[in-house]
């Protein structure tokens, strides 16, 4: 493990006011995604769409790095040069998902655990060969009656902590992501309680796994009340309660925190993100690692047509330098007019 080099390239993936582009999504999720605009998920048609998003004019400016997904780590662009490769001249780290997926947890109805472990140092070896400099796994808590669970929670909390030590062993920084869905009907204050709880028992298993935490980075959920919940938060009791609990578990150690945007709007998440950034200085610096987000509007205006192209590149610049703005607290709602 190279720990300068961890910490090197984690600093750079929350460098100022720049964030993370998660194009990470399996097929069967970026088919979803296709279906939308009525296009055909073939492996072309995925290769296009993300030549189209890392190919934009000046999104180095507000990206700092890239999550792929396995199929994606070994295309190329139209001009044959592999995509780590025209990311990483470009200034845009490029990373990868080695988790398999969120899996019914045995035992414990309504709650998962991410698997992936089986093979992941030799994968880890791979991957770093083909360029990757950082990793990401994601694990799921969902809130409802009677659960999350402790056990549940404690699960993926020592699969994260073992992942993260697996990628360090390799010499990749592991995107830690905890992610407690607002699919439910609970209130903020609910998710703030399960979300202190999530975060508690990351933290304890990475240090117990001896995890460098100068050598990762951070990819937590915002705290924020289920979609169904008839009570809603607002913008700003979103981000003080979400900067509340990152103060209280996550030591200063850690590099950065990128936030999930978790099913938020493009522009309710650049919002939270801003307000946060503008309530005063904090031990770590504040961004985004954002998919849908980030990609919504750059999807709808390329529609899978070449004659897209162009207006999907716009679309994804502009909404990449309004959550860098909002990297920096200086966002405003009213830049979403004049950046139409």
């Amino acid at each position: 493990m190279n720990t300068s080099e961890l910490a090197a390239t984690a600093h750079a993936m929350v460098a100022k006011n720049r964030g993370l582009l998660a194009a990470d999504e399996s097929t069967s999720t970026i088919g979803k995604r296709f279906n939308s605009i009525k296009l055909e998920s073939t492996e072309e048609n995925r290769r296009l769409y993300r030549e189209m998003l890392f190919t934009t004019p000046g999104a180095t400016d507000y990206i700092s790095g890239v999550i792929l997904y396995d199929e994606t780590l070994r295309q190329k662009t139209s001009d044959g040069v592999p995509f780590p490769v025209y990311l990483a001249k470009l200034g845009m780290i490029p990373g990868i998902k080695v988790d398999t997926g969120a899996k019914p947890l045995a035992g414990f109805p309504g709650e998962t655990i991410t698997e992936g472990l089986d093979g992941l140092r030799e994968r880890l070896a791979e991957y770093y060969k083909l360029g990757a400099k950082f990793a990401k796994w994601r694990a799921v808590i969902d809130i409802g009656a009677g659960i999350p669970t402790t056990y549940a929670i404690d699960a993926n909390a020592a699969a994260l902590a073992r992942y993260a030590a697996l990628c360090q062993e390799a010499n990749i920084v592991p995107i830690v992501e905890p992610e407690v869905l607002m699919d439910g009907s609970h209130t903020i204050e609910r998710c703030e309680e399960v979300t202190n709880a999530v975060l508690d028992r990351v933290f304890s298993h990475l240090f117990a796994a001896r995890v460098y935490l100068e050598g990762i980075v951070l990819k937590p959920n915002m705290v924020i009340a289920g979609k169904k919940s008839p009570q809603q938060a607002t913008p700003q009791q979103v981000a003080e309660a979400t900067v509340r609990t990152l103060k209280r578990q996550v030591p200063a150690a850690v590099p950065g925190i990128a936030f999930l945007s978790g099913g938020q709007s493009p522009t309710e998440a650049t919002l939270h993100l801003s307000l946060m950034n503008a309530a005063g200085p904090l031990p770590w610096p504040l961004t985004f690692s954002y998919g849908r987000a980030l990609q919504e509007d750059s999807l709808r205006a390329w529609g899978g047509k070449s004659a897209g192209f162009a207006a999907g590149q716009t679309a994804l610049a502009t909404r990449a330098k309004l959550n860098s703005l909002a990297a920096a607290g200086t966002y405003k709602a009213s830049l979403e007019a004049s950046s139409k």
